[in-house]
């Protein structure tokens, strides 16, 4: 049996293709009961998220699972065979394997290092055991998958070092603030990545959030997901007073806070200080404000120089990460190359012990009038001496040698098996 991964991701097909091949939650099943339907496949799984779509198989011929898991693929999904398959990167043998170790160690993903494909992976496994769409290999290969991944978190920082713009805004306000949880912060504009940041924010135990927007409806919708209070536009000068973190994104085409106005506003907070965050195209607030004492002014490009960086440091602990799926990929080699030798270990073992069986039966027919305590003691001897001969032979064909088809022929022979 061999391993095979056939899959799309956002590297080699548009969002468009992306969202025809993906399968929703009352998808899943069916899909996985259609490949296991197919002559050469044994064993499916299925991942599908929002920037890739993969099967992971297990089948008796790589040439034939490969291209009928493809149309599988095509028809499951009422797609062009032809535009599918040209976006479909196809993994065999240990290739599969080292694809499926560096997806679940996330460095296949969009963001190098995100933690969320272990979830996924981990939830794509659980449905296809619950399904029984996986046996002996996918089984192994899925526990495997998720070990690589978590000793890639354990003995790197691949995870380590914001890497979005939004998250390295939090980040920031984490160094200046040691405790968020009872700041005041301000949304100024409702652009995405403000947004996203004040999620961000949110998630570390920030309360107390204004939403100022010019379009005050907006502010209203955008309050609500944070239990926060709307403010007109117009005010929010007045309220930053008692604003600890802003993050500005209005969209306007010139200053709406000036230098002059965070002096007014400085001095009344008697210059506590102040975290503020430019995230908007033109700028929207004065560079000159990250001149007065005890504010802090970051605008886009500050936070990408930090992205950048901080970017640069993952791509080192990648390195680390490649080495550490290197390794796991020989470890997982040696237990798959010793499931050839499986079957003649079995029938080595059933030979030997049909051996056993007539040569005890033939004995206790000539001993007539033996007790049961002189049959199992001559049994144990008996077995004993069986195990003793085939445990060099067994040894022989479980270890990772260069030899082992001779071995496996020679062994089939010499006991015709």
């Amino acid at each position: 049996m061999s391993i095979i991964t056939i899959g799309l991701n956002h590297k080699t097909a548009d969002i468009e293709l992306r969202e025809k091949l993906a399968f929703d939650k009352d998808r899943i099943v069916p899909g996985l009961k259609g490949l296991l339907e197919l002559d050469t496949i044994a064993e499916a799984l299925i991942v599908s998220t929002c920037n890739r779509v993969e099967l992971y198989l297990s089948g008796s011929d790589e040439i034939e699972s490969v291209n009928s898991a493809c149309r599988f693929l095509a028809e499951f999904h009422n797609i062009d065979f032809e535009k599918l398959d040209n976006a479909l990167y196809k993994h065999t043998g240990m290739e599969g394997v080292k694809h499926i170790f560096r997806v679940a160690g996330s460095l296949d993903s969009m963001v190098l290092g995100e933690p969320q494909i272990l979830g996924q992976i981990k939830d794509a496994y659980d449905l296809a055991l619950s399904t029984g769409s996986t046996g002996l290999i996918l089984n192994k290969l899925m526990k495997k998958a998720i070990s690589v991944a978590k000793r890639i978190r354990t003995e790197t920082s691949i995870s380590e070092n914001a890497v979005s713009i939004s998250y390295t805004a939090v980040e920031l306000a984490k160094k200046i603030f040691e405790q968020l949880s009872d700041k005041n912060f301000m949304l100024l504009g409702a652009g995405e990545m403000a947004e996203l940041a004040a999620k961000h924010l949110a998630r570390t135990g920030v309360k107390d959030i204004m939403v100022a927007n010019r379009t005050y409806e907006r502010a209203v919708a955008l309050a609500s997901e944070f239990n926060g209070t709307p403010l007109r536009f117009e005010e929010f000068k007045n309220s930053l007073i008692n604003t600890d973190i802003v993050i500005c994104s209005t969209g306007a085409s010139n200053f709406v806070l000036t230098k002059a106005d965070m002096e007014i506003i400085v001095k009344k907070r008697k210059h506590k200080p102040m975290f503020l965050i430019d995230i908007s195209v033109p700028r929207n607030l004065d560079p000159e404000i990250g001149d007065l004492d005890g504010v802090y002014l970051y605008d886009i490009d500050n936070l990408q120089d930090v992205v950048d960086s901080n970017m640069s440091q993952r791509l080192i602990e990648a390195s680390k990460a490649e080495q550490i799926v290197t390794e796991e990929i020989e470890i997982f080699n040696k237990w798959m190359s010793s499931l050839y030798a499986v079957p003649t270990i079995i029938a080595l073992r059933n030979a030997a012990d049909q051996i056993k069986t007539d040569e005890l039966a033939k004995l206790f027919n000539r001993l007539n009038g033996i007790g049961e305590k002189e049959k199992k003691a001559i049994e144990g001897m008996a077995s004993g001496i069986v195990n003793k001969l085939i445990h060099n032979p067994t040894a022989a064909l479980k270890a990772d040698d260069e030899d082992r088809d001779m071995l496996i022929n020679v062994v089939n022979k010499l006991y015709k098996l």
